[in-house]
């Protein structure tokens, strides 16, 4: 089986309503949908969600480099050799969510060829995952209200909050979701880089009050003695994000101290280097999740996949929500988050078929 055509078709999903965070905004979901087909006719598929305000990429970027720099290396190679691609595409730096979203397409195509689901070849540690739901910013009574709903109509008992502002504000809005929920659901919070580190280390305190059980990338990671004093001053465990982007760069951020938890995202380190990542965790004993780079269905199939392959993320709940923001998507089936749950797909690979209508409808590049 070899590999004989890579697209990269950028797409134009417009959101219901913005979800804002503490360093940037999203208004529509402009992704980039990777393709590659084999000469057995099998088609996998990734997506890749541009952000440049954390990563530098645009879906521009993401087309470009996967049409004039992966499209030459992947053609004609064989998806099942994994590692000889990792290596020949780790020649172009950077450009994170391009290369995980063709590791993903990768391991859809294998999973069809061996007619078996990812998660299954991934190590099928659950069939199922609980959920997370991230909450954007807004005003406490905006984002009460958010979570609610998607407590009530999902079942979704985990929530991570968007901080990162004004500290008053951001601490009134967890206030607020901790008396309205309840002290039975999870709340963890994610500041986006957004506050100094004398804020960030009071900060975490007074999360701990609300019983916040992690605070993810309080302040701006390349202040390293600042990161280091919020790690060693924190009564919450500090998690690593858009700070530890590789594999490389988590083992020195937990040997530095820099973090104490590590957040995983199949759009930025596709299954491949996810999967090396928890297995370095595991080695040190460090907590991983699955977070979201406000992913739509695609990344969403994926993520659960990656959550209910391996031990130790399946037994943390999974940021699977995002999608929900979106008016419409390319897929078939959208995935289904039930009782606070959501299933990996059973059919092999990723298990998703694209609509060829709404493919064309949402494309931006016709």
């Amino acid at each position: 089986m070899k590999i004989i055509e890579v697209e990269a078709i950028p797409l134009a999903v417009p959101f219901s309503r913005p979800f804002a965070f503490a360093s940037g905004q999203a208004t529509a979901a402009d992704h980039v949908l990777v393709r590659i087909t084999t000469d057995d006719g099998l088609v996998g598929h990734g997506e890749a969600p541009p952000r440049p305000y954390t990563y530098g990429e645009t879906a521009g970027s993401i087309v470009s480099v996967v049409r004039d720099l992966f499209a030459p290396v992947l053609i004609g190679a064989d998806p099942f050799a994994r590692e000889r691609i990792r290596a020949d595409l780790g020649r172009t730096v950077a450009n994170n969510a391009a290369k995980g979203a063709v590791d993903v397409a990768l391991w859809d195509l294998v999973g069809q060829a061996c007619g078996q689901p990812v998660h299954v070849l991934l190590g099928h540690a659950a069939d199922d995952v609980a959920a997370a739901h991230m909450i954007g910013l807004g005003t406490p009574s905006e984002m009460v209200a958010d979570a609610l709903e998607v407590n009530d109509r999902y079942g979704v008992e985990a929530f991570k909050v968007k901080v990162g502002r004004d500290l008053a504000h951001d601490l009134a809005a967890v206030r607020e979701l901790r008396r309205e929920l309840g002290d039975s659901i999870e709340l963890y919070a994610d500041a986006n880089r957004g506050w100094d580190a004398d804020t960030a280390v009071v900060a975490a305190r007074r999360l701990a009050d609300f019983h916040v059980t992690m605070l993810e990338e309080p302040n701006p990671a390349d202040d390293v003695l600042g990161r280091r004093r919020i790690v060693r001053e924190s009564p919450i465990p500090i998690v690593g994000d858009e700070s530890t982007i590789s594999l490389g760069g988590v083992a020195r951020s937990l040997l530095d101290g820099d973090s104490q938890a590590i957040s995983v995202k199949v759009a930025r380190t596709g299954f491949t280097d996810s999967a090396k990542i928890v297995g370095l965790c595991e080695g040190l004993g460090v907590a991983t999740t699955i977070g979201n780079q406000i992913d739509g269905m695609l990344g969403t199939v994926a993520s659960t996949a990656l959550g209910c392959g391996l031990r130790s993320l399946a037994r943390h709940p999974v940021e699977v929500t995002t999608f929900l923001l979106m008016t419409d998507d390319v897929l078939t089936e959208p995935p289904t988050i039930a009782d606070g749950r959501i299933a990996a797909r059973q059919g092999p690979g990723l298990g998703v078929t694209i609509d060829p209508d709404k493919l064309a409808h949402y494309r931006a590049d016709r």
